[in-house]
């Protein structure tokens, strides 16, 4: 007698990867940003827009030249002496070539990254420079005062950087919910896109119109030889348009009922002065640098207004009050490696917005206000020793 095991079914087993319910926008919720494509990103706006490029490279030598001043003069002259020369990489000498090119990834990329390089017993600071801010990520600590900056070993795996103090980092404009900063070109890309297809859409029509196409219609007058007409005709047309790119004239004749006709001519080409305009004063508005500055005559008057050059000085201002922090770092750094303790300011370049005339005008309104008050000064003095006599 054979006997048979009753199968049993197999357990059923649990689904790891599994889908859940969202709303329709929940793909919003796991958006990553990838930083270093949105830097790629924003130097493509720069590269596409000239006068995006324009503006930052404005912004930054507006932002001009940086000095310290010290309680005690040989560390002031040394410390100049050091500003000036120490070298900043890639050819450049100087703490502003160093400044440049720190100002360059902080307004494009919305951070920069630099580092203090010491010479060899720690007794000189050898070079200062600025890096690739692509090749650094920032980890953020227990509190919001502590980070740390990270970059690729010799695997190319992400760690924290051995000599944090000697690294320079700067956001710009920094968000609550991310230690990175915010580029000054955010919100530029879309418009960018729009400005980018109004001007492919322009070359396209230029270049429809310097090689026209044409459109040769044979129509039968009903012998039946339409067939062998209209070969004819293609080949007289093509020879014809052959000889007119050599540089030679040739008449084209034919026979019959023909008609020539330029395809695309009686389509309207759209004006592109508004929109070009509303997205530029857009990109205007963003850089916060009048018009005329960067080669756009839209007004009647091409004259800096004391409010525009209020409004850009305050910008220039809210820029260097953003790296400063980065100037005295280096030049505390100099100064304790050199033995001094004394204190330091760090000293800017006057911002010239103005014309000179108006410069020189200001200067004679002072003088004379001075003058003025001089002799009020004189007047009350006499005036009081008149009274004590009598």
């Amino acid at each position: 007698m054979k006997w048979f095991r009753k199968q049993t079914a197999p357990a059923g087993a649990s689904v790891q990867l599994r889908e859940t319910g969202y709303h329709p926008f929940g793909l919003l919720g796991q958006y990553v940003p990838m930083r270093s494509g949105e830097i790629r990103l924003y130097r493509a706006v720069r590269e596409a827009v000239p006068v995006v490029d324009a503006a930052i490279y404005k912004l930054i030598r507006m932002v001009g030249g940086v000095t310290a001043a010290c309680s005690d003069p040989a560390a002031e002259r040394g410390l100049g002496e050091f500003l000036r020369t120490v070298p900043a990489g890639r050819g450049q000498y100087g703490v502003d070539a160093f400044l440049e090119g720190y100002l360059d990834a902080l307004l494009t990329c919305g951070r920069a990254i630099g580092e203090i390089v010491p010479a060899a017993g720690n007794r000189e600071i050898a070079a200062v420079l600025w890096g690739r801010v692509e090749d650094i990520e920032i980890r953020e600590g227990d509190h919001p005062l502590a980070f740390t900056i990270c970059g690729p070993d010799e695997q190319g795996r992400m760690g924290p950087l051995p000599c944090q103090d000697l690294l320079l980092f700067t956001p710009l404009n920094p968000e609550a919910d991310s230690p990175y900063g915010v580029s000054l070109l955010r919100g530029l890309p879309f418009l960018t896109d729009i400005l980018m297809k109004i001007y492919h859409t322009i070359g396209i029509n230029w270049e429809r119109c310097g090689s026209l196409r044409f459109a040769v219609t044979c129509r039968d007058d009903g012998n039946g030889q339409a067939e062998e007409r209209s070969r004819m005709l293609a080949g007289e047309w093509s020879r014809a348009m052959q000889d007119t790119r050599s540089g030679s004239v040739r008449d084209f004749v034919a026979v019959g009922d023909v008609d020539i006709q330029v395809i695309g001519a009686d389509a309207p080409v759209l004006d592109s002065e508004v929109p070009v305009r509303q997205i530029l004063e857009q990109v205007v508005a963003k850089t916060g640098i009048p018009p005329f500055m960067l080669g756009l005559s839209w007004s009647s008057t091409e004259r800096m207004s004391s409010q525009q050059a209020d409004m850009l000085t305050t910008e220039i201002t809210a820029i260097r009050r953003t790296i400063t922090p980065v100037v005295e770092r280096i030049c505390r750094l100099w100064l304790r490696m050199h033995g001094y303790t004394c204190g330091f300011e760090v000293l800017w370049e006057d911002i010239n917005l103005q014309d000179e005339v108006e410069d020189a005008r200001a200067a004679l309104y002072l003088e004379q206000a001075r003058k003025l008050r001089l002799e009020n000064d004189a007047a009350e003095a006499a005036a009081f020793h008149t009274r004590r006599e009598v």
